[in-house]
């Protein structure tokens, strides 16, 4: 009488304890609290970004039905100043909307704006290739108001306090590959994360819910350094808020 064979699916189970008894260190399970070391590069993250002086940037933000806005340029971090192609798609057809952008913490200027000439005329102004506004900020701010103020606040000429991403609920949440580079991922119990490059340990990647809405801005930085943005002269522009009439014709 021959021997009974063992059951297949017991045995491999026994076969991955085993393996699992004698293999290496444990692998870090995502969500685990950051180690001393990651609260001190957190904390490092935006002055770093400071001193490197800016970067290459895309900021794109999904909102309404199937409508994204997506801002691509280059950012002088240091000086607090950018420019950047800023291009609204559809999802029903429409075509693109394109504006040429360039912004500083305090103000916007929108240039390649369709029915600018025509307004400027109408108002008996002289002939400019933008318009310029201020920055509105809180709860009625515009779309890409935020998203500029996001992309500027990446920087701070010094280094946050390392103890206050300590047991304070900021997690390590593994690896991600990042525009083609390995990086690590780190999230906040507020809902925002950040991506840091393995390599440089520098910020590539800031992901942020908005208050009081149901999307969430992606800002992606590459080409870590130094930036020269020349804003628009005075005479390049027009005031928008001096000629309300210009900002409401072309919708600014």
């Amino acid at each position: 009488m021959s021997a009974r064979r063992r059951p297949l699916l017991p045995a491999l189970g026994l076969a991955v304890a085993l393996l699992a008894g004698c293999g290496g260190p444990e692998e870090r399970a995502e969500g685990a609290p950051v180690t001393e070391e990651e609260a001190d590069l957190l904390a490092q993250l935006l002055a770093d970004n400071h001193q490197r002086g800016g970067a290459d940037f895309v900021v794109t933000a999904p909102y309404g039905e199937d409508t994204v806005l997506t801002l691509t340029g280059e950012v002088d971090l240091a000086g607090g100043a950018g420019r950047a192609q800023a291009v609204t798609s559809y999802g029903d057809g429409r075509p693109d909307e394109t504006r040429t952008l360039f912004f500083s913490a305090d103000e916007l200027w929108f240039g390649e704006v369709p029915g600018l000439t025509a307004a400027l005329g109408a108002e008996g102004l002289p002939e400019a290739s933008y318009v310029r506004r201020a920055v509105t900020l809180g709860e009625e701010a515009p779309l890409v108001d935020v998203l500029t103020t996001v992309v500027l606040n990446l920087a701070a000429e010094e280094p946050d306090d390392g103890g206050d991403f300590r047991g304070a609920g900021y997690t390590w949440e593994g690896d991600r590959s990042i525009d083609g580079e390995l990086a690590q991922l780190y999230a906040s119990e507020a809902g925002w994360s950040v991506a840091v490059d393995r390599s440089t340990d520098l910020l590539v990647q800031y992901r942020t819910p908005l208050p009081g809405q149901e999307f969430e801005v992606t800002v992606t930085l590459a080409d870590h350094g130094p930036r020269e943005i020349t804003l628009p002269a005075e005479g390049e522009s027009v005031d928008g808020s001096a000629h309300p009439e210009v900002a409401a014709t072309v919708g600014l």
